[in-house]
């Protein structure tokens, strides 16, 4: 069986072609830089990360443009509300995301394009649909530049919404001629910055939202690309709107729409209002990015994800087995090329069902944990090999152990060796003192039946 995904469009699991054998073009929602990175930022950009790699590993050339909306209402307040330039403010936010997702191990997209950069895009696209009788300037006379729905029957058909039932945008007039039409340009307005604005045939105006995804997907990926992805919660307005001007440009747009779940917290969703965000300096006082990359794979991506008090030491117990194996193993053997096993890819194939390949490997874990006691090297090298590849397309990958001064080795081995040859007379009380004395060093031993192996916390 091939992959197969949901298509949130059709609302049906469909199998994946590629529209160029061998090629997968892919846009995703990137953040607009108007705050610091949360936590459903973060699983967004890691489920998107691991299609990717799956993709990659079935050996398809994936181009994936993320975007980064640097000019938008909210990066203008924020910034105004910090007494920022808001250039500056965006640049800075758009950084600790990047920080973010490179700590995650998340790949960098093939291009990573900011709203500003494209706004001749934006002009084009947006005269071009007022040519096609799908878009109009301001009834009042202003630079505000409306896409009118009501042109535009399929309007609704991604999120399957009749426009009749649909609300319309907060700022229902400034010149708009029905409450559901969008804004393509919004006209610069007294007390922002001269700089947030840029010379229109309508006028000083800024781009809208979903303006600035259509131009940038159609600049660098043409007018039919494989998948737009991007987070549940935008799948309306924003992703249908931007379905709904694309098209009625004449462009194809998107063969697969695919939308991760959100993360809740203790069940509830996260928001302001409740006051239950939480950051990533938060999380990382509660585990490691390993484990924080663990945890935000373990719910299948159309799952809602909830966070609890107990989620990254769950996740870093988990990576403790893991590491506790390759471990072991690597004092017997090596890692060799190998397949990944059968149910693992058949598990990645059906909608990417991240928790049931990581099920795999967690059984392939504990036969490799059986194999090595039994001393049986050859299934041990086998079990090794196929943990290092379903690690490898998870992006699980285990550092290589850290490198300490001769020094301190020699010390630690040498306390190491005293502490044996005190449990081989019986000495017990004198063992435990040396190993209080490792534990000072910040140094975990584990016992196994013929030796003693260590490693330095942290």
């Amino acid at each position: 069986m091939g992959l197969e995904l949901f298509d949130s469009k059709t609302q049906t699991v469909r199998e994946f072609t590629p529209l160029q054998p061998g090629l997968v073009s892919m846009y995703v929602c990137g953040p607009t830089v108007q705050s610091a990175p949360h936590l459903g930022h973060l699983r967004s950009a890691l489920v998107y990360d691991l299609l990717r790699r799956w993709l990659e590993a079935n050996g398809y050339q994936v181009t994936v443009v993320r975007n980064v909306t640097d000019i938008d209402d909210k990066v203008l307040v924020n910034a105004a509300e910090a007494n920022r330039d808001w250039q500056e403010f965006a640049l800075e936010v758009e950084s600790t995301f990047n920080s973010a997702h490179t700590s995650l191990g998340i790949s960098e997209p093939t291009r990573s394009p900011r709203a500003t950069e494209h706004i001749a895009d934006m002009i084009a696209l947006v005269e071009s649909l007022i040519s096609k009788g799908h878009a109009y300037q301001a009834e009042d006379g202003t630079a505000n530049v409306f896409f009118d729905t009501s042109s535009w029957p399929s309007y609704g058909e991604l999120t399957n919404q009749k426009l009749e039932n649909m609300e319309g945008e907060v700022e229902a007039s400034f010149g708009r001629r029905n409450v559901n039409d969008f804004a393509l340009f919004k006209a610069h307005k007294p007390g922002e910055p001269e700089s947030a604005s840029w010379q229109t045939p309508w006028g000083m105006a800024r781009p809208g939202w979903h303006i600035e995804c259509s131009a940038m997907a159609k600049h660098f990926l043409g007018t039919e690309f494989d998948i737009h992805g991007g987070g549940l919660d935008l799948r309306f307005p924003h992703h249908e709107n931007e379905l709904a001007q694309s098209s009625a440009n004449g462009d194809d747009f998107a063969n697969f729409w695919f939308h991760n779940a959100l993360v809740t917290i203790q069940g509830q969703k996260m928001s302001k209002s409740l006051g239950n965000g939480v950051s990533v300096e938060e999380l990382l006082i509660a585990g490691s990015w390993a484990a924080i990359r663990y945890w935000l794979s373990s719910a299948q991506y159309r799952s809602n994800l909830d966070y609890t008090a107990n989620s990254l030491s769950d996740a870093q117990a988990a990576l403790d087995r893991i590491g506790g194996f390759v471990k072991r193993a690597k004092l017997v053997t090596s890692v060799v090329k190998a397949q990944l096993p059968e149910g693992f890819v058949r598990a990645m194939n059906a909608d990417l069902n991240i928790p049931a390949a990581i099920a795999v490997l967690h059984e392939t874990i504990r036969a490799g944990n059986i194999a090595l006691d039994a001393q049986e090297i050859a299934s041990v090298t086998e079990h090794l090999s196929e943990v290092s590849a379903m690690l490898d397309v998870l992006g699980l990958m285990l550092g290589q152990p850290k490198e300490f001064s001769a020094e301190l080795t020699a010390k630690i081995e040498k306390l190491i060796g005293l502490r044996s040859e005190a449990k081989g007379s019986k000495d017990f009380a004198k063992a435990d003192q040396i190993r209080a004395e490792l534990t000072d060093l910040g140094v975990t031993l584990e016992d196994l039946p013929n030796q003693t192996i260590w490693s330095i916390n942290g």
